[in-house]
């Protein structure tokens, strides 16, 4: 395999997409999709004319792509802005389609990753920052389950946790303000919830519902971010905080605590606070051991840290942050956040600098190199 080859051929094959109308950012995932495929193939089934090759491969997968992105916008547009609240209408084909695709012959990573691509409507740079892997590795792992499941019956549907997984993913990355597509992953959860009589599912449903309350405080009218504790709580949405709080309760009463449910019990302890203040953070860190225990995840232990140092002080907070990976997004901001509340103003400015400039989301940026500014000018009073 001519690795110098592809990568010289690689800025032409982009360029001929983007001319024949492909966006560029729909453009580098086909071409990335192609180039994969070529060091499948070519080794075995050298082309005669690579160029032209990994052109068709990749306006292939550009059209493909698009057709599901224009398929899964028109199932958008059926779904209000909004989610309503109460039981979901049967289950549609768009939530057939994620157990398909969550199917036995792939791993769950792999199914999550195929799944978030080819009927989430995520792209695969989106779906690699979720999994904290590099975009290439992501994307090998998505061409691995599509040659894993060509030629595979999709009669098979796939297991509900893993379907789940996807969901969260999905609901995470709409709740994010990259993409819309929160109220599409209420939907089909609530339609899961009516189909199947499971705890976890539940829970899902209830940490949708809450966060999802919490949306119209999360960014001020210039479309910055406005911080959990300097959120208007007049503006959330006590329906559906009271909706997600009665599925919550009645899922926990069945004693088998997952980690949706978890999670949903966070989120409730933050809802059901009146001001930032009387949060119950020393509870919040209990549920937080849960967690951790159930998942073992990186993250969870990044957001530990910041609970413990509410509940216990920011040294204390820090100590525990030292036990996470420092490569982990939002280490640098939490580590900031703590040297602030520790009243080490320049160690805290230089973080959030540092935060800023690692962060992908546009106002995160923003946020964080405000914060920084600000340091910056109570230390030069």
């Amino acid at each position: 395999m001519d690795e110098a080859l592809l990568r010289r051929l690689t800025p032409g094959v982009l360029g001929i997409l983007v001319r024949r109308g492909a966006d560029f950012a729909a453009a580098e995932d086909a071409v990335q999709d192609a180039l994969v495929e070529a060091v499948r193939v070519w080794p075995a089934d050298p082309p005669r004319d690579a160029k032209g090759w990994l052109v068709t491969v990749a306006w292939r997968r550009f059209l493909d792509a698009t057709r599901a992105d224009t398929a899964r916008r028109r199932r958008e547009d059926l779904v209000d802005e909004e989610p309503a609240p109460g039981p979901g209408s049967a289950v549609d084909d768009t939530l057939q389609l994620y157990f398909l695709c969550a199917h036995p012959s792939l791993t769950p990573s792999s199914a999550v990753a195929l799944t978030l691509r080819a009927v989430g409507g995520l792209t695969t740079r989106q779906i690699a920052q979720a999994y904290l892997v590099p975009e290439a590795t992501m994307a090998q792992r998505i061409s691995r389950a599509k040659r894993t499941v060509s030629g595979v019956r999709f009669d098979q549907p796939g297991d509900v946790a893993t379907v789940l997984r996807v969901l969260y993913l999905v609901f995470n990355e709409g709740y994010s303000g990259d993409v819309d597509l929160a109220a599409e992953a209420i939907r089909l959860t609530r339609q899961l919830a009516a189909a199947i009589d499971h705890p976890e599912v539940a829970g899902l449903l209830a940490l949708m519902l809450l966060h999802h309350a919490r949306r119209p405080a999360r960014t001020a009218s210039d479309g910055s971010l406005v911080p959990l504790a300097e959120q208007d709580r007049g503006r959330w949405d006590t329906r559906s905080i009271a909706e997600g709080v009665g599925i919550l309760q009645a899922a926990l009463a069945r004693d088998r605590l997952g980690e949706f449910q978890a999670q949903a019990a966070i989120a409730a302890l933050h809802a059901d606070a009146p001001t930032a203040g009387e949060t119950d953070w020393v509870q919040i860190v209990e549920w937080y051991d849960e967690l951790a225990g159930l998942t073992d995840s990186p993250v969870v232990r990044l957001n530990r840290a910041v609970a413990v140092g509410e509940a216990d002080g920011p040294r204390a907070g820090l100590a525990a942050l030292a036990a996470v990976d420092e490569s982990l997004p939002r280490h640098t901001a939490v580590a900031a956040y703590l040297r602030e509340r520790d009243g080490d103003l320049a160690t805290a400015a230089r973080l959030y600098a540092e935060a800023a400039h690692k962060a992908t989301n546009l106002a995160e940026r923003d946020h964080l190199t405000h914060q920084a500014a600000r340091l910056n000018a109570r230390r030069s009073r």
